[in-house]
């Protein structure tokens, strides 16, 4: 109950109004003043009649209509009886909706839903008397106003207004929230969104959604508050752009529609996936390696160890999926790892390290101090040390001179390979007096060749010596002989064919010659028995060529036709 009370100059200016949010406070005004009640509160005006007519006698708010002021006057200078009270309310009802007006009293009360009549108890009555009345209250805006008159005896009044809550009664949505906004903060990536108060009186709350640009919203809200703002703390701080909405709901579990779209678009803090596929190759220019995109990345960062545990040390930046490392050693083995940036600079995790070696392309310089000496089993090459580090082979290469006098070119076999800690080598040929030309070739333990890199070489011409005899072997043999230079100590191998063991040819064994140039004869060195096949030569001398026959005795000691042939073998050691 809030009865009135007699104020003067001298008396405190603020009357402290009790309501359901807390204290209220109206100032006191001058009687000149108008009084303003701020909504919800009604106003409260005092009549010395029943008619309402006049100049009210006292002005003032009231935030509940809950009065009894039993056989007394409701106001200093009001009577006890035949006075009237006037409250009036104008109220944003937001969606509206299903209502509940109550009124009771003694005597009269009379409720006014914008200037019409919803309840009406107008008589004088020694009981309390009352009324419930349910009702729509359209949306927005609406003027309540409650009529009391007192005529006789107790007075008392009691008036209120509620929504109906029910979800079999209430299908009205509330109204979308207005004023909504967002801010983002950059440093903590996190989004406030804001709104104002819904003028729903059944409001029960709001629901936040939030979504990906190019989605939409979900049905599980993002939150549910019953305050005004929220605080996103959970945004992705991946470049993207999200939007939120609010919606209100009420207490009968209607939804609104929801606010605009409110955008934010986040910092990126997200870094892109690491690469994967690492490979590396070796190239003339150095060592590249290469990896498969990773979405969402603007450039990607090489980084090299020299050993599989060691420090990783940043090569270079590329927007590419390879890069070539320059500075790459030589036959040197490297263990490279590659990361993947976006646009907003983030860095991805390392990718798995992959190994790569840079092929030895650099060839071994040019063989220096080639002599060619004659010799009787051929030639005698010698040179000079290569100096090249990784040396591992030479190659000794002889050819033959074609073209004129005035331009020659030498045209090259294939050759021999001997160790790189060997400045010589006994090439053996046979000496018929042929003039040859000559080049050692130096090679590397990757394989790479000073002649074959530069094509060029030293070139050393030099004229066989000789030694063929000066008797030539008769055509007719009814043998085929064949000579093979001495390999260890077993001599030179002779092998023959063309008479069968029961050849009358060679029934009385065979004869082996070896040419003497200082007899210049071929000389008898062996007689090996009927159905012989081979002969090892354990006295031919190293470092020459011999030269041999061989013959088919018959009983009577004839000898058949020789067969001839040659070895060369080179020098002992």
């Amino acid at each position: 109950m809030n009865p009135a009370r007699r104020t003067t100059a001298a008396a405190a200016t603020a009357v402290v109004l009790a309501t359901a949010g807390g204290l209220l406070t109206a100032t006191a005004a001058p009687a000149s003043a108008a009084t303003t009640c701020t909504s919800p509160v009604f106003k409260r005006q005092f009549f010395a009649n029943t008619t309402f007519s006049g100049t009210p006698k006292k002005t003032d708010c009231d935030s509940a209509i809950d009065q009894n002021w039993g056989t007394g006057a409701p106001a200093s200078g009001l009577p006890t009886n035949y006075f009237g009270v006037r409250w009036t309310v104008t109220r944003d009802f937001g969606s509206g909706g299903p209502f509940t007006l109550s009124a009771s009293g003694l005597d009269g009360i009379r409720v006014y839903l914008d200037g019409t009549r919803k309840i009406d108890l107008w008589k004088n009555t020694s009981t309390t008397v009352s009324k419930t009345v349910n009702l729509t209250i359209p949306s927005g805006t609406h003027t309540l106003r409650v009529d009391y008159v007192n005529w006789t005896g107790s007075a008392k009044v009691k008036f209120g207004y509620v929504p109906r809550t029910s979800a079999t009664v209430d299908t009205v949505k509330p109204l979308a929230p207005t004023g909504a906004s967002v801010s983002y903060d950059t440093a903590t990536g996190k989004a406030t969104i804001r709104w104002a108060k819904n003028k729903e009186m059944d409001l029960a709350g709001y629901r936040v959604f939030r979504r990906l640009k190019g989605a939409s919203f979900g049905s599980t809200p993002l939150a549910t508050t019953t305050a005004t703002t929220y605080t996103d703390t959970a945004l992705p701080v991946s470049g993207d752009t999200y939007y939120y909405e609010v919606r209100a709901y009420d207490k009968a579990g209607n939804v609104s529609s929801g606010t605009a779209d409110l955008a934010v678009t986040t910092v990126d803090r997200s870094a892109p996936a690491l690469p994967t596929g690492l490979s590396t190759a070796s190239e003339a220019e150095g060592l590249r390696v290469g990896w498969s995109a990773v979405e969402g990345a603007a450039s990607y960062q090489v980084y090299r160890a020299a050993s599989a545990d060691g420090a990783y040390n940043r090569l270079g930046t590329t927007s590419g999926l390879s890069y070539l490392d320059a500075s790459a050693v030589e036959d040197t083995t490297y263990y490279y790892r590659v990361t993947a940036l976006d646009a907003a600079g983030n860095e991805s995790p390392w990718s798995a390290a992959v190994t790569g070696k840079r092929r030895d392309l650099t060839p071994p310089s040019a063989v220096t101090g080639v002599t060619v000496t004659p010799t009787e089993y051929g030639f005698e090459v010698r040179w000079d040390a290569n100096p090249t580090a990784d040396l591992a082979s030479y190659a000794v290469r002889r050819g033959e001179l074609w073209g004129d006098e005035e331009e020659q070119v030498c045209s090259l076999y294939p050759g021999f390979h001997v160790s790189a800690d060997t400045t010589s080598y006994a090439y053996t040929t046979l000496p018929d007096g042929e003039e040859s030309c000559f080049i050692v070739d130096a090679i590397d333990d990757a394989g790479n060749s000073s002649f074959q890199w530069t094509g060029e070489a030293q070139i050393v011409t030099a004229t066989e010596f000789d030694t063929t005899p000066s008797v030539a072997t008769p055509e007719g043999s009814p043998l085929t002989l064949t000579a093979t230079g001495a390999e260890g100590d077993e001599g030179n191998l002779l092998e023959w064919h063309g008479l069968g063991e029961s050849a009358p040819e060679q029934a009385g064994g065979f004869r082996i010659y070896r040419w003497n140039p200082a007899t210049s004869a071929y000389e008898k060195i062996a007689a090996p028995a009927s159905g012989a096949v081979q002969y090892f030569d354990t006295g031919a001398r190293r470092g020459t060529t011999s030269y041999y026959w061989v013959t088919a005795v018959a009983d009577d000691g004839t000898e058949s036709l020789p067969a001839g042939d040659w070895a060369v073998t080179a020098p002992a050691g």
